[in-house]
C-alpha cells in the first residue's frame, strides 16, 4: 500500500513539474489539456522527440482546423474543432516536454508563440471567405483584420504578463521573460548573409518583445529596478507581496488567451454565425485587454514606489 502511494505521489510530482505554475494555469487546462499534453510529452520523451517538432506539428493541425471552418457544413466544422483541440494539446505538450526534459530554447519559445498566430490567421481568413460566400461584401475583411491584430496584441500581452508573474515568484529559471535590450544585442551580432534565417527570426521576436514592452512602460521601470537592485534573487517579502497583488490579474490573461475565445468560436460555428467571432474579439476581448494592461501598470507603479521612496520602502534593508 505504501509502495502504491509512493508511486502515485511520484507520478503527481512529475505531472506538477511539467506545469508552469498553478497561479498561471487555467482550470480547463489543468483538467483537460495538461493531462493530455503530459501523456504526449511522456511518449515524446520516451522515443526521443524534442519539443520543437511537436510545436511544428501543432501548427499544421491548427491551420488545417482553420481551413475546415471555411465550409458551412457543421460536421466538417466539428472535425475542425477536434483538430484545433488536438493542436492545442500538442501546444501544451511541447512546453511540458521542454520542462520535463529541461530542453528549453529561445527558438522553441518563438515557435510556440508563432504557432497560435498561424492557427488564427487561418481561422480569420476562412471566416472572411465563408462570410463572403454567405453574401457579405469584401468589407468583412475589415473586422477580420482588426480582430486579427487585436488577437496578436491580446495574446502577446497575456503571455508577457504570465511570464512577469513567473519571474517574480520563480525567478529567471521559472520564466521565459526576455527584454529588448538583450535581444537587440543578439540580433546585431547576426549577419544577414551568414545567418539569414536566424536573423529574420530574431528580428520578428525583437519586434514582438518591443510590442509587449511598449504596452507596459511602468512595468519596464519596475523590472529594470528589480534586476539592478536584486541581481542574486528577489527578497521573499517582495515575492509574497507581488504575488498577492498580481495573482488576481492572471484570470484576465486566461480569458484573452485560447480557451475562452475558442469556446465562443465553436458556439458561433454551431449556430452558423461565424462572423460574430470578430465582434467578440474586438468589442469584448479588447476591453478586457485594456483593463488587464491598466491593472498591471497600477501594480507596477505601486511596487516601483515601494522600492524608490525611502519612507515607504519596506524592502530597503533586505
Amino acid at each position: 500500500m505504501a509502495t502504491n502511494t509512493t508511486l502515485e505521489e511520484k507520478k503527481e510530482s512529475a505531472f506538477e513539474s511539467s506545469l508552469k505554475s498553478n497561479d498561471t494555469e487555467e482550470q480547463i487546462d489543468i483538467w483537460f489539456y495538461r493531462p493530455i499534453g503530459y501523456q504526449i510529452a511522456l511518449f515524446c520523451a520516451k522515443v526521443g522527440i524534442t519539443p520543437n517538432p511537436v510545436t511544428i506539428v501543432s501548427i499544421f493541425f491548427g491551420v488545417a482546423a482553420g481551413i475546415l471552418f471555411y465550409y458551412q457544413e457543421l460536421w466538417i466544422n466539428v472535425i475542425g474543432m477536434l483538430l484545433l483541440v488536438f493542436a492545442n494539446s500538442l501546444d501544451s505538450a511541447d512546453g511540458q516536454l521542454a520542462r520535463l526534459t529541461n530542453n528549453k530554447s529561445r527558438l522553441g519559445r518563438i515557435l510556440d508563440g508563432a504557432a497560435g498566430d498561424f492557427w488564427f490567421i487561418s481561422i480569420h481568413i476562412a471566416i472572411c471567405l465563408r462570410s463572403q460566400n454567405e453574401g457579405w461584401s469584401a468589407l468583412i475583411w475589415v473586422p477580420g483584420v482588426v480582430a486579427g491584430l487585436s488577437h496578436v496584441v491580446q495574446s502577446a500581452m497575456a503571455d508577457y504578463y504570465r511570464n512577469v508573474h513567473l519571474f517574480f515568484i520563480k525567478g529567471t529559471s521559472g520564466s521565459e521573460l526576455d527584454n529588448s535590450r538583450d535581444l537587440q544585442k543578439e540580433y546585431d551580432q547576426l549577419s544577414w548573409s551568414k545567418n539569414f534565417g536566424m536573423k529574420l527570426v530574431a528580428r520578428t521576436y525583437l519586434n514582438y518583445t518591443n510590442l509587449q514592452e511598449s504596452f507596459s512602460p511602468h512595468l519596464q521601470k519596475l523590472l529594470a529596478l528589480v534586476r539592478k537592485r536584486f541581481p542574486n534573487g528577489l527578497p521573499q517579502d517582495l515575492i509574497r507581496d507581488f504575488r498577492a497583488q498580481n495573482k488576481p490579474l492572471m484570470k484576465y490573461t486566461n480569458i484573452v488567451q485560447f480557451n475562452t475565445r475558442v469556446l465562443f468560436l465553436f458556439l458561433w460555428l454551431f449556430i452558423d454565425q461565424a462572423w460574430i467571432y470578430f465582434m467578440f474579439d474586438i468589442f469584448i476581448l479588447n476591453p478586457i485587454l485594456i483593463y488587464m494592461c491598466v491593472s498591471q501598470e497600477k501594480v507596477s507603479r505601486h511596487f516601483y514606489q515601494q522600492l524608490t521612496h525611502p519612507s515607504e520602502n519596506k524592502y530597503a534593508n533586505i
